[in-house]
């Protein structure tokens, strides 16, 4: 690891741990919940070659009952029969909203994941998405020690 970044700003870890904390809250209630957090955080982790939190995502969503198979399959989701309708749909936001330079998000994505979330479920879907870039950002550019972490 390069540097603690945690103990470099520790008020910016701390807001970020707050929003962290609000977005395990919303998949406790309900509408991010039953894993779908773990695969949305999995695959922006995937497209952004974050190897820290690949490692890390994979290992909670295994604990949490997450299957061998959709989490390889994770990759080519788009091409696998293991995923939802509702989890397709959050995998297609998640996706489109880390490759957002130059593409925007086009009016059929966003009715077509409306379809299965809340204006709230939205709104905390992509702050999840966010959340999880950002995270992504600061462990490939601080070398977070993947391999490393271990779940609670």
């Amino acid at each position: 690891m390069r540097m603690n970044y945690y103990a470099a700003s520790p008020a910016g870890l701390k807001a970020m741990l707050g929003l962290q904390r609000h977005l395990h809250q919303a998949a406790e209630a309900g509408e991010l919940g039953d894993g779908l957090l773990a695969l949305v955080y999995t695959r922006v982790s995937q497209i952004n070659g974050c190897a820290y939190c690949i490692d890390m995502h994979t290992k909670d969503a295994r604990q949490a009952g997450e299957t061998e198979q959709r989490l390889y399959g994770l990759s080519a989701w788009r091409e696998t029969p293991f995923y939802s309708p509702r989890e397709r749909a959050a995998l297609a936001w998640a996706d489109a909203n880390t490759l957002i330079a130059g593409h925007g998000i086009d009016e059929a994505l966003y009715a077509a994941t409306r379809e299965h979330f809340s204006e709230q479920g939205l709104t905390d879907l992509t702050l999840a998405i966010c959340t999880i870039n950002a995270w992504n950002r600061l462990s490939i550019s601080f070398a977070a020690d993947t391999g490393s972490y271990q779940p609670a």
